[in-house]
């Protein structure tokens, strides 16, 4: 069974997910509109040698969802609470520090969930993206991004986001190059 299975298996509100479409109905408001609030990927970028590598179709990147003017984003620390939280769109740099330049937002595409959804989402969500499962190749702010994407507009963020992070972890000898602290939280 896969994590993502797991994970709406433990959420009784979106029965819909698992095929019976008259259960969607729970998900549309009561006067019969439908609502469509944009998903955002907002981009940043970590490092500035973005610059030189993007080019060659790899970077460094920290991602966010922004939907209903709020950003969702995943980071390490060492406890075993959630480790996603709330910032203002586009608004890294202020908050999380100066090697955090925007670089982009993406539109991937519209949810129709409602704001009080979309936090009980972030809210399950909180049990996988723990703060100590942090790990800066496996488990990192674009796995967040991704899977957040997938649950709200059914698609994935683009691949060349997390491309180095994926060919990093597929190659040990290079993860085993980076600084420890580098990998998870301490």
């Amino acid at each position: 069974m896969s994590k993502m299975s797991m994970f709406f298996n433990r959420v009784p509100l979106f029965s819909c997910f698992s095929g019976n479409s008259e259960s969607c109905e729970e998900l549309l408001p009561l006067n019969g509109a439908v609502r469509k609030e944009p998903v955002i990927l907002n981009v940043y970028d970590l490092f500035t040698i973005n610059e030189y590598v993007t080019p060659l179709g790899l970077g460094i990147f920290h991602t966010g969802i922004q939907v209903y003017g709020t950003e969702y984003t995943f980071g390490g620390h060492s406890l075993s609470n959630t480790g996603i939280f709330e910032l203002a769109p586009r608004s890294a740099q202020q908050e999380l520090g100066q090697n955090f330049r925007y670089r982009e937002s993406i539109h991937l595409g519209h949810t129709h969930l409602s704001r009080d959804e979309v936090r009980r989402i972030v809210e399950q969500l909180g049990w996988q993206f723990s703060g100590n499962s942090y790990h800066l190749t496996s488990h990192n702010c674009n796995h967040f991004s991704d899977t957040m994407s997938r649950i709200l507009c059914g698609r994935q963020i683009p691949g060349w986001i997390n491309r180095l992070a994926h060919f990093v972890g597929c190659v040990p000898f290079l993860e085993r190059c980076l600084p420890p602290d580098w990998l998870t939280p301490m």
